[in-house]
């Protein structure tokens, strides 16, 4: 006769199952854990999405998640103005500002596109972006973007789509896409840092 569980305890584990790198023995395990260490982990781990959910929302200029109107990064004047990295997550925005190879700003999409499953250009931030873009090139001060999508076959289209919209509407604009220093299938947060590094410096016009 096998165990039941709770609907409660179901879904917790469904929950986490729905997180990256989770499946369902993996998501079990983490929900016994939070249930046995109720009075730390659980308790921290709900305080702190309760936290987020309340306080986090995207910043206005790149679209990363921030706590105010505007991200950190956007408020740094100490990078230049001129380069903007589009990415397609804030993981791989903190991946790349890691590596201390990029000194622009960033744009950050949400995710890549992807017909067979509905995922189009309005879904991931793609009017968002070119607007930004639209507002720096009137004001004539930015000279690059670079299209750091990762190189996998959502990566790619998402990339090639990018590069042809905004080479038609800017074609004055130096539009370049990370060198393939970056492997083949690999998303760019799991990439080590020196590998960035070299692709943000090895980049090529698209």
């Amino acid at each position: 006769m096998s165990i039941r569980l709770s609907p409660a305890i179901l879904d917790l584990i469904e929950a986490l199952k729905k997180m990256p790198g989770f499946g369902p023995r993996s998501a079990q395990r983490a929900a016994f854990h939070l249930l046995q260490n109720r009075d730390g982990s659980l308790d921290a781990l709900g305080e702190a999405l309760s936290k987020v959910r309340g306080g986090v929302t995207r910043c206005k200029l790149c679209n990363t998640f921030t706590e105010g109107d505007i991200c950190p990064v956007c408020l740094d004047e100490g990078r230049d103005p001129g380069l903007l990295c589009v990415v397609e997550s804030a993981a791989d925005q903190m991946a790349l500002d890691s590596s201390l190879a990029w000194p622009g700003f960033y744009f950050v999409l949400m995710g890549r596109l992807s017909p067979v499953t509905g995922v189009g250009p309005g879904d991931i931030g793609v009017d968002q972006l070119m607007k930004r873009v639209g507002v720096a090139v009137e004001e004539g001060i930015l000279r690059e973007v670079v299209i750091a999508m990762s190189y996998t076959p959502e990566g790619d289209a998402t990339a090639y789509y990018l590069i042809e919209a905004l080479k038609k509407r800017w074609p004055q604009l130096r539009v370049t896409r990370l060198a393939r220093g970056l492997p083949a299938g690999i998303e760019i947060e799991y990439t080590d840092l020196s590998t960035i590094a070299n692709a943000v410096y090895s980049r090529r016009d698209a």
